[in-house]
Protein backbone atom coordinates (compact mmCIF):
# COMPACT_ATOMS: atom_id res chain seq x y z
CA UNK A 1 0.00 0.00 0.00
CA UNK A 2 1.27 3.41 -0.98
CA UNK A 3 0.65 7.27 0.23
CA UNK A 4 0.75 10.20 -1.43
CA UNK A 5 0.29 13.06 0.24
CA UNK A 6 -1.49 15.35 -2.78
CA UNK A 7 -2.20 18.45 -0.33
CA UNK A 8 -1.50 18.53 3.44
CA UNK A 9 -2.71 22.63 4.50
CA UNK A 10 -4.75 23.08 6.91
CA UNK A 11 -7.98 24.86 6.78
CA UNK A 12 -7.11 26.31 3.69
CA UNK A 13 -5.08 25.96 0.69
CA UNK A 14 -1.64 26.88 1.61
CA UNK A 15 1.29 28.61 -0.30
CA UNK A 16 3.18 25.53 -0.81
CA UNK A 17 0.10 22.84 -0.81
CA UNK A 18 -3.55 22.19 -1.48
CA UNK A 19 -6.45 21.40 1.84
CA UNK A 20 -6.60 17.57 2.48
CA UNK A 21 -6.25 15.06 0.01
CA UNK A 22 -4.17 11.97 0.12
CA UNK A 23 -4.32 9.63 -2.36
CA UNK A 24 -3.95 5.61 -1.60
CA UNK A 25 -3.00 2.56 -4.01
CA UNK A 26 -2.39 -1.02 -3.65
CA UNK A 27 -2.26 -3.45 -6.55
CA UNK A 28 -4.80 -6.38 -6.71
CA UNK A 29 -6.02 -8.44 -9.36
CA UNK A 30 -3.37 -7.41 -11.73
CA UNK A 31 -3.96 -3.65 -11.68
CA UNK A 32 -3.79 -0.92 -9.60
CA UNK A 33 -6.70 -0.01 -7.40
CA UNK A 34 -6.76 4.19 -6.39
CA UNK A 35 -8.65 5.55 -3.38
CA UNK A 36 -8.40 9.40 -2.57
CA UNK A 37 -9.59 10.11 1.16
CA UNK A 38 -10.46 14.01 1.15
CA UNK A 39 -10.34 15.68 -1.93
CA UNK A 40 -10.22 20.21 -1.03
CA UNK A 41 -9.44 23.02 -1.55
CA UNK A 42 -6.93 22.81 -5.04
CA UNK A 43 -6.64 19.12 -4.56
CA UNK A 44 -8.63 18.11 -7.85
CA UNK A 45 -5.68 20.27 -10.01
CA UNK A 46 -2.28 18.67 -7.69
CA UNK A 47 -4.09 15.03 -7.76
CA UNK A 48 -3.44 15.22 -11.75
CA UNK A 49 0.47 14.89 -11.05
CA UNK A 50 -0.03 11.55 -10.27
CA UNK A 51 -3.10 10.28 -11.55
CA UNK A 52 -5.56 10.79 -14.30
CA UNK A 53 -8.44 11.34 -12.10
CA UNK A 54 -10.83 9.40 -14.03
CA UNK A 55 -9.01 6.32 -13.06
CA UNK A 56 -10.02 6.58 -9.23
CA UNK A 57 -12.28 3.51 -8.06
CA UNK A 58 -13.92 5.62 -5.03
CA UNK A 59 -13.65 8.71 -3.14
CA UNK A 60 -13.91 8.88 0.49
CA UNK A 61 -14.72 11.99 2.42
CA UNK A 62 -14.15 12.58 6.20
CA UNK A 63 -16.31 15.23 6.63
CA UNK A 64 -18.44 18.29 4.63
CA UNK A 65 -15.97 21.68 5.17
CA UNK A 66 -15.11 22.69 2.46
CA UNK A 67 -10.84 21.94 2.67
CA UNK A 68 -12.03 18.58 2.66
CA UNK A 69 -14.09 18.22 0.30
CA UNK A 70 -15.19 21.16 -2.16
CA UNK A 71 -12.72 19.81 -5.80
CA UNK A 72 -15.43 17.05 -6.07
CA UNK A 73 -17.27 20.04 -7.67
CA UNK A 74 -14.61 19.87 -9.84
CA UNK A 75 -14.43 16.29 -10.42
CA UNK A 76 -17.84 16.19 -11.24
CA UNK A 77 -17.45 18.79 -14.34
CA UNK A 78 -14.40 16.26 -15.08
CA UNK A 79 -16.33 13.14 -15.52
CA UNK A 80 -19.57 15.30 -17.05
CA UNK A 81 -17.99 17.31 -19.67
CA UNK A 82 -14.92 16.17 -20.84
CA UNK A 83 -14.50 16.63 -24.92
CA UNK A 84 -14.48 12.27 -25.11
CA UNK A 85 -17.78 12.95 -23.51
CA UNK A 86 -19.22 11.82 -19.97
CA UNK A 87 -17.81 8.88 -18.23
CA UNK A 88 -20.86 6.38 -18.00
CA UNK A 89 -19.67 4.41 -14.57
CA UNK A 90 -20.51 6.30 -11.40
CA UNK A 91 -17.93 6.70 -8.99
CA UNK A 92 -18.60 5.67 -5.47
CA UNK A 93 -18.21 8.29 -3.34
CA UNK A 94 -18.85 7.48 0.83
CA UNK A 95 -18.91 10.64 2.80
CA UNK A 96 -21.31 11.69 5.57
CA UNK A 97 -25.26 11.85 5.01
CA UNK A 98 -26.17 14.94 3.02
CA UNK A 99 -23.07 15.58 0.80
CA UNK A 100 -25.07 15.41 -2.60
CA UNK A 101 -27.36 18.09 -1.43
CA UNK A 102 -24.23 20.18 -0.26
CA UNK A 103 -22.32 19.56 -2.87
CA UNK A 104 -24.65 20.37 -5.41
CA UNK A 105 -25.93 23.40 -3.57
CA UNK A 106 -21.44 24.69 -4.13
CA UNK A 107 -23.01 24.33 -8.08
CA UNK A 108 -24.62 27.06 -8.95
CA UNK A 109 -27.18 26.01 -11.74
CA UNK A 110 -26.69 22.43 -11.79
CA UNK A 111 -29.67 20.28 -13.44
CA UNK A 112 -32.31 18.43 -11.32
CA UNK A 113 -30.24 15.17 -10.63
CA UNK A 114 -27.85 17.03 -8.99
CA UNK A 115 -24.33 15.54 -8.96
CA UNK A 116 -25.98 11.66 -8.40
CA UNK A 117 -25.71 11.10 -12.32
CA UNK A 118 -21.84 11.01 -12.38
CA UNK A 119 -21.43 10.41 -8.81
CA UNK A 120 -22.36 7.69 -6.51
CA UNK A 121 -22.74 9.08 -2.94
CA UNK A 122 -23.25 6.78 -0.41
CA UNK A 123 -23.47 8.00 3.11
CA UNK A 124 -20.93 6.88 5.81
CA UNK A 125 -21.42 5.09 9.13
CA UNK A 126 -19.29 3.06 11.68
CA UNK A 127 -18.99 0.02 9.36
CA UNK A 128 -16.42 -1.19 7.15
CA UNK A 129 -16.14 -0.23 3.26
CA UNK A 130 -14.82 -2.43 0.58
CA UNK A 131 -13.05 -0.73 -2.47
CA UNK A 132 -10.77 -3.77 -4.28
CA UNK A 133 -8.07 -4.56 -1.47
CA UNK A 134 -8.68 -2.20 0.88
CA UNK A 135 -11.46 -1.97 4.19
CA UNK A 136 -11.79 1.30 5.19
CA UNK A 137 -13.01 1.36 8.99
CA UNK A 138 -14.77 4.84 9.42
CA UNK A 139 -14.70 6.02 12.96
CA UNK A 140 -16.84 8.88 14.18
CA UNK A 141 -14.34 11.43 16.09
CA UNK A 142 -14.64 14.74 17.99
CA UNK A 143 -15.56 17.80 15.60
CA UNK A 144 -17.96 19.98 15.46
CA UNK A 145 -19.88 18.62 12.26
CA UNK A 146 -20.11 14.66 11.44
CA UNK A 147 -16.54 13.54 10.64
CA UNK A 148 -14.65 10.49 10.74
CA UNK A 149 -11.13 9.42 10.85
CA UNK A 150 -10.27 6.53 8.72
CA UNK A 151 -8.58 3.19 9.26
CA UNK A 152 -7.29 1.39 5.79
CA UNK A 153 -6.02 -2.18 5.47
CA UNK A 154 -4.32 -3.72 2.43
CA UNK A 155 -2.04 -6.26 1.97
CA UNK A 156 -1.82 -7.04 6.56
CA UNK A 157 -1.16 -3.21 6.36
CA UNK A 158 -2.59 -0.67 7.91
CA UNK A 159 -3.05 3.20 7.72
CA UNK A 160 -4.82 5.49 9.88
CA UNK A 161 -6.06 8.96 9.78
CA UNK A 162 -7.61 11.04 11.91
CA UNK A 163 -9.32 13.12 9.79
CA UNK A 164 -10.32 16.43 11.79
CA UNK A 165 -10.47 15.66 15.17
CA UNK A 166 -9.13 16.69 19.04
CA UNK A 167 -8.60 14.02 21.73
CA UNK A 168 -11.16 11.65 21.66
CA UNK A 169 -11.99 7.73 22.68
CA UNK A 170 -12.41 6.51 19.27
CA UNK A 171 -8.49 7.39 18.43
CA UNK A 172 -7.21 4.25 20.18
CA UNK A 173 -8.92 1.82 17.95
CA UNK A 174 -8.28 3.89 15.25
CA UNK A 175 -4.85 4.05 15.70
CA UNK A 176 -3.85 0.79 17.69
CA UNK A 177 -0.69 -0.99 16.29
CA UNK A 178 -1.07 0.96 12.84
CA UNK A 179 2.26 0.86 10.37
CA UNK A 180 1.18 4.67 9.90
CA UNK A 181 -0.92 7.21 11.39
CA UNK A 182 -1.42 10.69 9.84
CA UNK A 183 -2.81 12.77 12.49
CA UNK A 184 -4.37 16.41 12.24
CA UNK A 185 -2.15 18.94 13.69
CA UNK A 186 -3.86 22.29 13.53
CA UNK A 187 -3.98 23.43 16.72
CA UNK A 188 -0.85 24.93 19.05
CA UNK A 189 -0.60 24.64 23.01
CA UNK A 190 -0.94 27.78 24.80
CA UNK A 191 -2.53 29.65 21.70
CA UNK A 192 -5.49 27.30 20.57
CA UNK A 193 -7.70 27.41 23.41
CA UNK A 194 -10.69 25.98 22.13
CA UNK A 195 -11.34 22.14 22.50
CA UNK A 196 -13.86 19.74 20.37
CA UNK A 197 -12.22 20.86 16.84
CA UNK A 198 -8.23 19.92 16.37
CA UNK A 199 -5.32 18.08 17.84
CA UNK A 200 -2.27 19.76 18.75
CA UNK A 201 0.83 17.98 18.09
CA UNK A 202 1.34 17.00 21.78
CA UNK A 203 -2.45 15.89 21.53
CA UNK A 204 -1.98 13.57 18.78
CA UNK A 205 1.31 12.03 20.06
CA UNK A 206 -0.33 11.39 23.59
CA UNK A 207 -3.49 9.86 21.41
CA UNK A 208 -0.80 7.42 19.15
CA UNK A 209 0.87 6.54 22.25
CA UNK A 210 -2.26 5.82 24.21
CA UNK A 211 -3.58 3.33 21.10
CA UNK A 212 -0.48 1.66 21.01
CA UNK A 213 1.58 -0.55 18.52
CA UNK A 214 1.97 2.60 16.20
CA UNK A 215 4.87 2.36 13.91
CA UNK A 216 5.06 6.00 12.41
CA UNK A 217 3.65 9.19 13.25
CA UNK A 218 3.33 12.16 10.58
CA UNK A 219 1.37 15.01 11.34
CA UNK A 220 -0.78 17.26 8.91
CA UNK A 221 -3.08 19.65 8.40
CA UNK A 222 -1.17 22.03 9.22
CA UNK A 223 -2.15 25.61 8.36
CA UNK A 224 0.24 28.33 6.58
CA UNK A 225 -0.30 30.46 9.70
CA UNK A 226 1.64 27.72 11.24
CA UNK A 227 5.73 26.61 11.94
CA UNK A 228 5.83 23.07 11.38
CA UNK A 229 8.52 22.67 13.54
CA UNK A 230 7.23 24.02 16.30
CA UNK A 231 4.35 21.52 16.00
CA UNK A 232 6.85 18.74 15.41
CA UNK A 233 8.37 19.62 18.17
CA UNK A 234 5.53 19.37 20.26
CA UNK A 235 4.82 15.63 19.52
CA UNK A 236 8.46 14.96 19.90
CA UNK A 237 7.74 15.83 23.57
CA UNK A 238 5.73 12.83 23.81
CA UNK A 239 6.66 10.76 20.45
CA UNK A 240 9.70 8.22 21.26
CA UNK A 241 10.63 8.04 17.73
CA UNK A 242 11.05 10.26 14.99
CA UNK A 243 7.76 12.80 14.01
CA UNK A 244 7.21 12.94 10.62
CA UNK A 245 5.83 15.85 8.57
CA UNK A 246 2.79 15.20 5.71
CA UNK A 247 5.17 16.73 2.39
CA UNK A 248 2.66 17.79 -0.35
CA UNK A 249 3.78 15.21 -3.56
CA UNK A 250 5.44 12.56 -1.68
CA UNK A 251 4.51 9.10 -1.77
CA UNK A 252 5.17 6.95 1.31
CA UNK A 253 5.24 3.17 1.48
CA UNK A 254 2.83 2.08 4.53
Amino acid sequence: MKLTVVGCSGSFAGPESPASSYLVTAEHEGRTWRIVLDLGNGALGALQRHIDPADLDAVVISHLHPDHCIDLTGLYVMRTYQPAGPLTDRLPVHAPAGAAERLAAAYEGIDDMGMTGVLDFRPLAEAPVRIGPFVVRPFLVNHPVEAYGFRVEADGRVFAYSGDTDSCESLSPLFADADLVLADSAFVEGRDDARGIHLTGRRAAEAAVAAGGVRRLMLTHIPAWNDPQECRAEAAAVWPGEVELAVPDATYEV
